[in-house]
């Protein structure tokens, strides 16, 4: 071991990101409930997209991003010169805090907030400042108390994962306006899509100029595994974070299947619908053993049990079904497990289990 190279400050504070769970050794007939994924996967017209790129593998992509970028702006009445893409919403994150965050600034971010808000800040030198929750519901007061000269960045998820709650449009006004003149409010609306209606805070972008929002295709899209996503804000900041950006940070594939997939609003609506459906029935076949859960606006269900040790055995039996859910431990959530909301037999099957782990059947 070389003593004299060593890396900055911070990096070795961060704790490796851990994925949702896969595979399950020794079983077959696995079913993975871990990661929140759409179980339709995505849309045909995404996937004749994805094969139709085969053809241009050998040629670089554009740089600019040019007709996925007017693609998101037509769908969701936006200025596409506003629009940024990147490798996932994690990429925009990383670019939030590599370019307004570093030594002796501040992150702030919930308690039981996505993981990558600390790794992100941490990498970039920043310090992580976590502000409680109240019943896992983010706190405007708590954050505006934590919030003070050093602040550069907030990050909230609207609807939160994995909590599933959310915060109404009010409520994120009211934060926005109370932040520091230096700060920037950064609203993750990964699973804004699955809200009916909801615009994830656009129009508080359109009124401000220290609001800028994240999302992602591969929650209600189903393109998890090509790893795409966006931001969007005032156009100082997107200019600053594209001149951090990768030139060919997305490939040919990315981009013509993001574009089919946000121009499918017909195969989006049909995927929210059958997710609130689902989403019902399993809260409530999950109230009826025992089990609570706050009300989620998202595609899972943070399932609570009595304790931790409730939580982590329910969780073994489930692997022995083939069943695999999401303890969320490291999201200060020990005595919780978080179920995706999967199709309508999935959920019956995670329900059948749970029932018999609980003794009811």
């Amino acid at each position: 071991m070389n003593d004299a190279i060593r890396p900055q400050p911070g990096i070795m504070d961060i704790a490796l990101y851990e994925g949702g769970k896969a595979a399950i050794a020794g079983v077959t007939n696995v079913l993975k409930l871990s990661s929140n994924e759409n179980p339709f996967g995505p849309s045909d017209k995404a996937k004749d997209a994805f094969a139709r790129s085969v053809h241009n593998l050998h040629r670089y992509p554009s740089t600019d991003h040019a007709n996925l970028r007017q693609a998101i702006a037509e769908v969701h009445g936006l200025d596409a010169a506003r629009v940024i893409c990147g490798v996932g919403s994690d990429e925009i994150i990383t670019f939030l805090c590599q370019a307004y965050a570093g030594a002796k600034d501040e992150v702030v971010f919930t308690e039981h907030g996505f993981l990558m808000y600390r790794i992100s800040a941490l990498a970039a030198g920043a310090t992580p400042v976590e502000v409680a929750e109240r019943e896992r519901t983010t706190d405007v007061d708590a954050i505006l108390k934590a919030c003070n000269r050093r602040t550069k960045l907030v990050f909230i998820a609207n609807p939160n994962n994995p909590t599933g709650t959310m915060i109404s449009a009010a409520e994120i006004e009211r934060l926005a306006d109370g932040l520091p003149p230096q700060a920037i409010l950064v609203l993750d609306g990964a699973y804004a899509e699955f809200v009916e209606g909801f615009d994830a805070g656009l129009a508080l972008i359109e009124s401000r100029t220290n609001v800028v929002m994240t999302r992602t295709f591969s929650k209600i899209y189903g393109l998890g595994g090509l790893r795409i996503g966006w931001g969007y804000g005032p156009k100082q900041i997107i200019d600053v974070l594209n001149r951090i950006r990768g030139p060919f940070n997305l490939s040919n594939t990315q981009l013509d299947t993001a574009e089919a997939a946000v121009r499918d609003q017909d195969y989006v609506n049909r995927c929210r619908n059958d997710n609130a459906r689902m989403r019902s029935w399993l809260a409530q076949a999950l109230a009826e053993l025992g089990i609570p859960s706050d009300t989620s606006l998202a595609n899972f269900i943070l399932a609570r049990f009595a304790s931790p040790e409730e939580a982590e055995a329910c969780d073994l039996f489930l692997q022995k079904q083939g069943l695999i859910v999401r303890r969320v431990a490291s999201y200060k959530l020990p005595q919780c497990l978080r179920i995706t909301v999967g199709d309508e037999a999935s959920c019956r099957r995670v329900v059948h289990a749970i029932a018999q782990f609980k003794g009811v059947k």
